[in-house]
Order: structure tokens, then C-alpha cells, then sequence
């Protein structure tokens, strides 16, 4: 329990620290759709790895990616951002999960590893271990001139060896991420 709490203490403190960052840019709200647990694609190394018994669902993701950048010195190469997001899966598996992203622009294009923690329940679905499960992700995206993206991304939820179990699990996806001003107008 221990492990849960300082899991939540630290995406608190990131969350809370975000707004007194200087670089600001459009924070964007991101719908995605994908596979997980899926098998096509399995690198079967480092921190991709995942069991072979496989537990395939379709996977819905709702996030928020804040417009500050924690490391504004770094811009224009790539802005530090910090995020929010949940899962749901077909098989009644929930994430609420919150971490780091960086995103690299690439002309038009953006790339983006990130990093999250946060709390899962399998439902019916594939039982990863423990309660705290951790995600990274690659992702690739086209940002359109009107600031919104389209991206495909690889992810591994597992939940790093603080568990006897740990089967790890990968999933596919497509995003579409919206200027948050598009939905909820200007915040300042």
C-alpha cells in the first residue's frame, strides 16, 4: 500500500508543480483507440516485454496533456510536459494512470515518448499483477496547422517486478488529440 501511496504523492506533485513552469503552449485533450495485449508486434525485450499468454482487448483511452512544459529551456527541441489519462478495456479493465511526456518536433511531425504510474483493476481482463502498474509509450504523430494531431503509438503496462506476477501487457494505438481551447475555450 505503501507503493500506492507514493505513486499517487509524486503525480500529485508533478501535477501541482506543472502551472509554475514559463514555457506554456496549447494543451490538448486525446482520444484514442487500440489493441491491447496484442501479439502482432512484440519486441519481447527490455521494458516491451510481455508474457505470451495473451488476454487480447479492445482498449479506449481518454487523456489530457497539459500545454506547460516543466524544462522550458529546452524549447523549441522538445517541451517536458506532464499528463493525465484513463483506460477502459473491453474486458472491464480500468486505468487511471499520470506521468511525463516529451514531445520532439519533427517539421510537421512529433514524436513522443512518455512515462506514467498509476492504478489498474483487470475486470474480467488479464490480472497484471498488482494494483500499480507503470506504461511507457513511443508515439508518432502528424500535428495539422490548426495544432490538432494524429498519432500511432506502441505501449507496455507492467507493473516492473514489484509484484511475484508480472505478465505485462502491449498495446497499439491511435490517437487524435484536440487543442483543449476547441472544447473548453480559452482557460486563462
Amino acid at each position: 500500500m505503501n507503493g500506492v501511496r507514493v505513486t499517487v504523492g509524486v503525480l500529485i506533485a508533478l501535477l501541482l508543480a506543472a502551472p509554475a513552469a514559463a514555457a506554456d503552449s496549447e494543451s490538448l485533450f486525446s482520444v484514442g483507440v487500440g489493441w491491447f495485449d496484442e501479439g502482432a508486434i512484440d519486441p519481447g525485450v527490455g521494458f516491451f516485454d510481455a508474457s505470451d499468454d495473451r488476454e487480447e482487448a479492445v482498449d479506449f483511452r481518454l487523456e489530457y496533456r497539459f500545454g506547460t512544459s516543466l524544462i522550458p529551456a529546452i524549447e523549441p527541441y522538445a517541451a517536458v510536459r506532464p499528463w493525465i489519462g484513463g483506460e477502459a478495456t473491453s474486458d472491464g479493465a480500468l486505468y487511471g494512470v499520470g506521468g511525463i511526456l516529451v514531445d520532439v518536433p519533427l517539421g510537421p511531425f512529433v514524436f513522443t515518448p512518455s512515462f506514467g504510474a498509476g492504478l489498474y483493476s483487470n475486470g474480467s481482463g488479464k490480472d497484471l499483477g498488482s494494483p500499480v502498474e507503470f506504461r511507457t509509450q513511443l508515439e508518432f504523430g502528424y500535428e495539422f496547422e490548426n495544432k490538432s494531431r494524429f498519432s500511432v503509438s506502441y505501449s507496455h503496462i507492467s507493473n516492473a517486478g514489484i509484484s511475484d506476477t508480472n505478465p505485462g501487457a502491449n498495446m497499439l494505438s491511435a490517437y487524435y488529440h484536440l487543442p483543449a481551447s476547441w472544447l473548453f475555450g480559452s482557460l486563462d
